[in-house]
């Protein structure tokens, strides 16, 4: 077997993994050094003549002429009358060069080539893989499901590459039948078992993102830009956008007429509810604005803390947490403050205690957890049932249902 023949056993590989002829006579080159480095110590005395073009190559292997009887090692060294025999011209001193071929070659050494040319080139379309999906990274990408498996779902995309979309990177009511195509963004590449894995998310900022600018020609003129997106998968998003051009209302242009462009976002989000919200600079505005639907009455900002004391009608406090506490979480995360909501007292409500005064009875970090949610009086913790306590809190329901008896007991008085 020549150098040719070895090649044009790997052409169907090279073929489909698109290696050039180049990179390939590169990588075989290679593989033959690392064979003459492992058999003889070094490759240094061989010389290996590639000729990309015609897709082989020559290896010659250099021994020093020495006088007769003084060869100490018949890899490195020849004496002069063998050399002569084949150029009368040789001296001492000076190379002499023989072409080495394939059949000089023991069995057990061409296994070996091929193995490692193999495994070389294997290990080129690998990086390249990664190296390719790497610089995407946060990139919208589609693929077609090709395996599900309990804990994720193997994509394979137009390049035929496989993309693993985990069960922590699915939204929670994501189902996915064996065909579908579905579309995620390039979250990381990683190398498992010498395989490179791309993994791909639904779940993150970026892939609402990208989805705004396949969904609104605006965003993807860059007349108008995307600031910030904060999302609870599969339940809320806020997502902060500025307009370019004064003529164009950002958060108008994103919802569409009707909602219609922002209703194709939510269906591919699985209903996931999208607030967009005007981005400005005017930090009090900000923030108002990422409370929205609750109305606020006054707002109080320390900004060496990074906290804000928001204070609302009764009516509105509701509004502003949100189911499961959703909007005030994600209004804090969106403007990067820590949003406290107090209730304005009503004439008429003056018989209300605030909780600061049950210390003795309720632990006081209990009542920092429904101060977060809004809660800072006993009447505003009882107007909720033990039951949407517990899911805005996630304290247990015994320990509400004690706080209440507790409160009541404070009016029954």
């Amino acid at each position: 077997m020549d150098t040719a023949v070895l090649l044009e056993s790997f052409s169907d590989f090279k073929q489909d993994k698109n290696i050039d002829r180049v990179t390939l006579m590169t990588i075989v080159e290679e593989v033959f050094r690392g064979v003459f480095v492992k058999k003889y110590g070094t490759d240094e005395n061989f010389d290996i003549i590639v000729n990309a073009e015609k897709g082989d190559l020559e290896i010659w292997k250099n021994r020093t002429i020495v006088a007769d009887g003084e060869v100490e090692d018949v890899d490195f060294e020849i004496q002069l009358s063998d050399a002569l025999k084949i150029e009368p011209d040789f001296e001492i001193g000076e190379d002499f060069p023989e072409q080495v071929f394939m059949k000089d070659f023991d069995r057990r050494a061409i296994l070996t080539l091929k193995q490692n040319l193999a495994s070389k080139i294997k290990e080129y379309d690998n990086n390249i893989i990664c190296e390719k999906y790497s610089s995407r990274i946060g990139e919208m990408i589609s693929g077609d499901v090709h395996h599900i498996r309990r804990r994720e779902i193997i994509l394979i995309d137009d390049q035929d590459n496989e993309l693993i979309l985990a069960k922590e990177d699915q939204i929670p009511s994501d189902f996915f039948r064996k065909g579908d195509t579905v579309r995620a963004v390039i979250k990381d590449v990683k190398i498992r078992g010498g395989k490179p894995l791309v993994i791909i998310s639904r779940v993150s900022p970026e892939f609402l993102s990208r989805l705004f600018e396949l969904e609104i020609p605006e965003v993807a003129d860059g007349i108008i830009v995307v600031k910030n997106v904060k999302r609870i998968p599969g339940e809320k998003a806020k997502v902060s956008v500025e307009s370019f051009d004064d003529r164009i209302d950002p958060v108008g242009a994103c919802v569409g007429m009707k909602g219609s462009r922002i209703h194709s976002i939510v269906r591919e989000l699985g209903n996931e509810n999208i607030d967009v919200v005007n981005y400005t600079e005017n930090t009090k505005l900000y923030i108002t604005r990422a409370l929205s639907p609750a109305k606020i009455s006054s707002i109080k900002i320390n900004e060496e803390t990074k906290s804000v004391d928001v204070n609302l009608k009764p009516d509105q406090v509701s509004l502003a947490i949100g189911k499961g506490g959703y909007n005030i979480r994600l209004a804090g995360q969106l403007t990067g403050y820590e949003i406290d909501v107090y209730r304005d007292i009503d004439v008429g409500e003056e018989e209300d205690v605030p909780l600061s005064e049950f210390l003795d009875e309720i632990d006081e970090w209990i009542i920092e957890v429904f101060k977060k949610i809004g809660c800072d009086t006993a009447k505003s913790v009882l107007e909720l049932d033990v039951k949407e306590l517990a899911k805005r809190t996630d304290l247990e329901e015994a320990t509400i249902a004690e706080i209440h008896n507790i409160l009541k007991s404070e009016f029954d008085k």
